[in-house]
């Protein structure tokens, strides 16, 4: 569970400043792990995306600030890093559903959000479907769109390139390219740089690369691949949860840090409903002798 632990001491650095600049590569170093993966699993564990986690606990200290003390909304503002008053505001607002001097009325209803606490929960919940697999190099063929390391944006541009591409005549070009395992339509988190990050929506092949799309090989790994029978962003998002939550810490293997696979069965209709893959890359955990 020593990635448990890891992300942990991440919280408390970001918990120790929020009042100070925080810096994402600093926390996902002690996190052990790239910026990228930083926030995408701690989006998946906690259920909320880090820039809104940070924001909400700014904002709940803000608050506090605001009934306890005497000091100007402006120099509040300008303690939890917001150089302007609407900006300040409009956080405020987001979070609270007043204005900040609003804050201060006594009786006013304000939200409370608690600093994270990440456990290992033994919950005795339904069963998590999944098999080991070796698996040579894999080529993928097809679209792609680019990302960035801030999660949130990418929750929600990624559904809309989902859409556009079913609704696509490219859909189709690529459920023929299909020709290796794993079988069906790929959707796949390539990270390389903090500037060289994509999704992909394609299929594994050994196929000739079409005009207008693109090629990537991922390296031989160890997969683990759970079984889902659900819809794209509900079930698939919830696997991933399970997986960083349940499986990983008593499996005896390590997050690999590579692609991240999702599989979907090829229908006649465009559609992305029923049984569902997720390949997630692992490595067996190291031993530390004592």
């Amino acid at each position: 569970m020593e990635w448990l632990n890891n992300l942990s001491n991440a919280i408390e650095y970001i918990e120790n400043n929020l009042d100070k600049e925080i810096s994402y590569e600093e926390a996902a170093r002690i996190a052990c792990c790239s910026t990228y993966y930083f926030q995408r699993m701690f989006s998946y564990v906690a259920g909320i995306p880090l820039s809104n986690y940070i924001r909400r606990r700014r904002m709940t200290q803000a608050a506090f600030e605001l009934q306890r003390t005497d000091k100007k909304v402006i120099d509040i503002a300008l303690k939890y890093g917001y150089t302007s008053p609407t900006s300040f505001n409009r956080a405020f607002q987001n979070v609270h559903g007043i204005a900040p001097a609003a804050a201060r009325n006594m009786g006013i209803t304000l939200n409370a959000y608690p600093p994270i606490k990440f456990s290992v929960k033994v919950t005795g919940g339904s069963a998590m479907s999944y098999y080991i697999a070796e698996k040579e190099s894999m080529r993928i063929v097809g679209i792609r769109t680019p990302l960035v390391e801030d999660m949130e944006e990418n929750q929600k541009s990624v559904p809309v390139f989902w859409n556009n591409t079913l609704q696509g005549q490219q859909f189709s070009a690529i459920c023929q390219l299909s020709n290796q395992e794993p079988q069906g339509i790929l959707g796949v988190s390539i990270y390389q740089s903090p500037k060289d990050i994509f999704y992909y929506i394609a299929a594994a092949t050994d196929k000739s690369i079409p005009t207008g799309m693109y090629g990537y090989e991922i390296p031989a790994a160890t997969w683990v691949v759970f079984e889902n029978d659900g819809r794209f962003k509900e079930n698939v998002q919830s696997v991933f949860q399970r997986f960083y939550i349940e499986w990983l810490p008593f499996s005896g293997y390590e997050y690999a840090g590579l692609p991240d696979i999702e599989v979907y069965p090829i229908y006649e209709k465009k559609t992305l409903n029923g049984h569902s893959e997720v390949w997630i890359a692992v490595k067996k955990k190291r031993r530390v002798d004592l």
